[in-house]
């Protein structure tokens, strides 16, 4: 056992020493000001009496002789070689690095790389967008103009040079240029300050690339919506697991809107908190995601509560009038250390991803389903497409295309519907055409009224692509979301919009295994003929947690499609798409789809929506 554990030290040391050679050269950032590297150094060391390299952070103290071994970037990168993320996971929480630890140079690029969805960026594409953007790739001496997107009030330089905030200046152009659909986006500055601290300009662009391209994780919010629905889930979070400091809040200033302290929570902890606090938390935030910055808004409030008990400074007189700033206030002279902070943040129980994922979709579709949205005191108005009504063009477009709302056993009814004549309808044929197009209005005004923008395209058909489950994933699991019709051979009409990518399913877990269930829960079923009924996931009207039976959305491998799942299948159909079923299912709380439970189907479309 002594053999093994002091081979394990040697290889131990050679990691390191291996590390430290390949990163010795990059430790400073040419973007930050010396003055502020000088007071933050904690230099690497030598023990004298055991000749083992190790690090030491002076933020905070630990007992002799249990100071704990800190790990190398090449262990690390080995275990995100070998899919073991939840080992990297646990590393990145307990290794507490030095402020300036060369070990981020390396670390914080391959973090970031791998959220990356879009393929590697040949050599040398940063700095032709470059010069697209500015015509060259010097760097201007005049201020760069910045985009609409960023927070001018929150361009935070964290100790960066004139010539690094130009770099920052410089990356978020281009950034805004080659992303076009980031409207709204404050915390992009700051975060790619940070960056800057530790790497080249050209990295920083690909790490914060990476991290607003991220599909599977939520980084970094790029629309006021977004912003807002962020906002509003940590309030609600907030509301359970730090339920007396919000009461506490709500008692001292009555007059004071809730909304208006949690409206700039992410500034506690970007515009607040020590720099070397931050750094800390972006190891952390780099590999999960935005949940770690819920985790430490919900410390900083529990923190802060105590602080007003027992310590003057933030007595209810003092903080009354402005709960938000005296918060950044209190974050900038935060009594904890980096260490302590990250464990209090990931020691809360009940807070799941699941969790907060149904805390933030519940969110979303609420704002999304109001026709005004107030953010602060701005005013965001909807599209006048918000009565979800299709318009004009949607309605011919599906008319059309559509074998399932349209009977098209008639080449005159056909035309009939295609041409809108009713002066040559007879009367079954006008009650028939009266049916579909309410049928249509009835579909169209429980889509989210965001998808009620988009013009839809027949993706997939078995009338025209046949019956196979192959040519439907190569027609339809890129797109998203999907509205899937089915007409049986007893006429009855029912189906699901999918509201996530059929691809989905060959996504792997932290264990290399493909989930068998994906999807989110703006997913719902339908029912058109006979019964016309919506039936929306059950966690809409319900915050408490309902299990993993309630959250079976969409499934599908080479041989079959399900959609919801738990005590039966809502809709089940085989790999030749010709027969199915349709049971009761715990996550729609629905009855089945058809009177028989098991139907024939006579036709399949899907749909997608242009620009969604």
């Amino acid at each position: 056992m002594k053999e093994r554990n002091d081979l394990d030290k040697m290889v131990g040391k050679m990691l390191i020493l291996k590390d430290i050679e390949h990163l010795s050269s990059r430790r400073s950032s040419v973007y930050v000001d010396p003055e502020y590297e000088k007071f933050f150094e904690l230099p690497m060391f030598m023990g004298a009496s055991t000749n083992d390299i190790t690090t030491k952070c002076q933020c905070f103290q630990f007992s002799p002789g249990k100071e704990p071994a800190l790990r190398s970037y090449t262990e690390i990168k080995q275990l995100l070689d070998q899919g073991k993320k939840r080992d990297v996971k646990s590393i990145l929480r307990e290794n507490s690095w030095p402020i300036n630890s060369p070990i981020r140079s390396q670390l914080w690029p391959t973090l970031c790389a791998q959220h990356n969805t879009k393929p590697p960026m040949v050599e040398g594409f940063y700095w032709e967008m470059v010069h697209q953007v500015f015509g060259t790739t010097e760097l201007s001496e005049k201020p760069i103009m910045l985009p609409s997107f960023v927070d001018a009030t929150h361009c935070l330089p964290y100790h960066l040079t004139s010539t690094g905030r130009s770099v920052a200046d410089r990356i978020v152009n281009v950034l805004g240029y080659d992303c076009p659909d980031i409207t709204y986006s404050p915390v992009l500055y700051p975060i790619v300050s940070i960056l800057l601290h530790f790497m080249s300009e050209e990295e920083a662009y690909h790490c914060v690339a990476a991290l607003v391209g991220s599909k599977e994780k939520v980084f970094i919010n790029q629309t006021k919506l977004l912003h807002e629905v962020t906002w509003k889930t940590v309030m609600q979070i907030a509301k359970k697991h730090t339920k007396n400091a919000v009461a506490y809040f709500q008692r001292i200033c009555p007059g004071v809107k809730l909304e208006r302290v949690f409206m700039d929570w992410c500034w506690w902890i970007l515009a607040g908190l020590p720099f070397q606090h931050l750094v800390r938390i972006m190891d952390c935030f780099f590999h999960e995601g935005i949940k770690v910055l819920y985790r430490i808004a919900l410390v900083i409030l529990n923190l802060f509560h105590k602080e007003c008990q027992s310590n003057n400074e933030w007595s209810p007189d003092n903080i009354k009038n402005d709960i938000g700033n005296a918060l950044v206030k209190f974050c900038k002279k935060i009594p904890v250390s980096p260490a302590k902070l990250l464990h209090a943040a990931f020691s809360i129980r009940g807070l799941s991803s699941t969790y907060i994922s149904r805390i933030f979709l519940k969110t979303e579709m609420l704002l999304k389903s109001r026709s005004v949205l107030n953010t602060g005191n701005k005013t965001l108005v909807k599209s006048r497409s918000s009565d979800n009504l299709p318009t004009s063009q949607s309605q011919v477009n599906i008319q059309m295309m559509s074998h399932t709302l349209t009977i098209r056993e008639k080449v005159h009814h056909t035309e009939t519907c295609r041409n809108l004549n009713f002066d040559t309808m007879d009367v079954k044929n006008l009650i028939q055409f009266i049916q579909e197009r309410f049928n249509l209005f009835t579909l169209w005004s429980w889509l989210p009224v965001r998808i009620t923008m988009y013009q839809p395209v027949l993706l997939y058909t078995t009338e025209e692509h046949g019956c196979s489950l192959t040519t439907f994933y190569v027609r339809v699991e890129q797109h998203e979301p999907t509205l899937m019709m089915i007409k049986t051979c007893n006429n009855e009409v029912f189906g699901a919009y999918c509201s996530s990518r059929w691809f989905e399913r060959n996504v792997k877990d932290d264990k290399g295994q493909r989930q068998a269930y994906f999807g989110t829960g703006e997913t719902f079923l339908f029912s058109l003929y006979p019964e016309r009924a919506k039936y929306p996931w059950v966690g809409i009207e319900n915050d408490k947690d309902l299990g993993h039976a309630s959250e079976l959305f969409m499934a599908a491998d080479s041989k079959m499609i399900t959609i919801g799942g738990g005590e039966g299948q809502a809709i089940w159909m085989d790999e030749n798409i010709r027969f199915g079923k349709t049971d009761s299912c715990k996550t729609f709380n629905n009855p089945p789809l058809c009177p028989s439970g098991d139907f024939e189907i006579r036709v399949l479309e899907v749909y997608g929506f242009v620009g969604a």
